[in-house]
């Protein structure tokens, strides 16, 4: 029964809570990061190239050259699909980008409760020997 109360009591940690709740936010927020990326930064990024959609880029080993992936894969190919690279690669600078804004705005908030919230003011010297004084007497 020890094992069972000491896992209980590992599980119900706060360090472990917080571990949980950060991962499901995390993975809500690879979601939305995602949808932003897919959704809004790459059509941007695909106006900008001339329309070019980067998961469609791949390179064939056998020297052939295929209409797109698809027919490359079916004619059993094998590819190189530097594009998933290249997509990858932009989410993953995005997604650095959105955690360094959203941390850098945390520790804005942290920095102006701090110095919003003073540390209060303890007893002075005299006061202080005053206690002693009339602890003394006593």
């Amino acid at each position: 029964m020890g094992f069972f109360s000491d896992f209980k009591a590992s599980l119900m940690k706060g360090d472990v809570l917080s571990l949980a709740t950060a991962v499901v936010i995390g993975g809500a927020f690879g979601k939305v990061i995602g949808s932003a990326v897919e959704d809004i930064i790459m059509p941007i990024v695909g106006l900008i190239t001339g329309g070019v959609d980067f998961t469609t880029k791949f390179i064939a080993l056998n020297g052939e050259t295929y209409a797109n992936l698809d027919a490359a894969k079916e004619a059993g190919a094998a590819v190189i699909t530097y594009g998933n690279l290249v997509q990858a690669i932009i989410n993953f600078v995005i997604v650095a980008f959105f955690i360094f804004v959203i941390l850098r705005a945390a520790e804005a908030t942290k920095k102006k409760e701090e110095a919003a919230a003073p540390a209060p003011a303890g007893p002075t010297q005299e006061e202080l020997l005053m206690q002693i004084r009339d602890l003394l007497k006593k």
